[in-house]
């Protein structure tokens, strides 16, 4: 194969063309990286590894585009770039070079995350612990990410219940309400030993 010509095409693009019939388009960088220039014979081979590094690129500059916007999971980023580029292979190397770079990293992610789910939301551990999994990150790296907030759930909790929940908790043997916030606490990720202690111990302090 011989490249008939190189010209460019838009901005930082070029068009290359193979053999008088074949197409292709290529960064600068790709061009330079290469050196193709017209006259240049090219193996089969050479041309794959010439459209991989361009593709590659390609997949590379979308995600840090991505990026701009908000954080990735590892696992996120890859989902996403195989959506557009449908190369499993390449999609988990431009990932790679990302986490190498320090530019994806799940950890931090991870905490991120948890500041949010858990000092925002105010989100019980189960419920937390579940909205970062479904982001991409590892179960047992959520646990370790949650395990310092312990104390916070505890008092989350408790205002949960003396500001959102206040109203309908205004008598004890109103079984109705009880349930209804304790059921609606429950979707915030708290347990039901945890619920029903922090609920007697309300109405302990409102009664005391």
């Amino acid at each position: 194969m011989k490249i008939t010509s190189v010209k460019i095409y838009k901005g930082t693009t070029y068009e290359a063309e193979i053999d008088s019939t074949k197409k292709i388009y290529l960064h600068a960088d790709i061009i330079a990286d290469f050196d193709i220039h017209e006259g240049m014979e090219l193996e089969r081979s050479e041309l794959k590894k010439i459209i991989y590094a361009s593709n590659f690129r390609r997949a590379y500059q979308y995600a840090l585009y991505c990026l701009d916007y908000r954080d990735y999971s590892a696992k996120e980023m890859r989902e996403k770039l195989v959506k557009t580029y449908k190369n499993e292979n390449l999609c988990g190397a431009v990932v790679k070079k990302l986490e190498s770079a320090g530019i994806i990293d799940d950890e931090r992610y991870a905490e991120r995350l948890a500041r949010r789910y858990v000092e925002a939301k105010k989100y019980g551990f189960r419920r937390a612990k579940h909205e970062i999994v479904m982001k991409g990150i590892d179960e047992y790296l959520a646990e370790d990410i949650l395990l310092p907030y312990s104390e916070v759930f505890g008092e989350n909790l408790a205002h949960l219940i003396q500001t959102k929940y206040a109203r309908l908790l205004t008598d004890r043997n109103d079984r109705k309400s009880i349930e209804k916030v304790k059921s609606s606490l429950v979707r915030y990720g708290y347990g039901f030993d945890e619920i029903n202690r922090a609920t007697e111990e309300y109405f302990d302090n409102m009664e005391g």
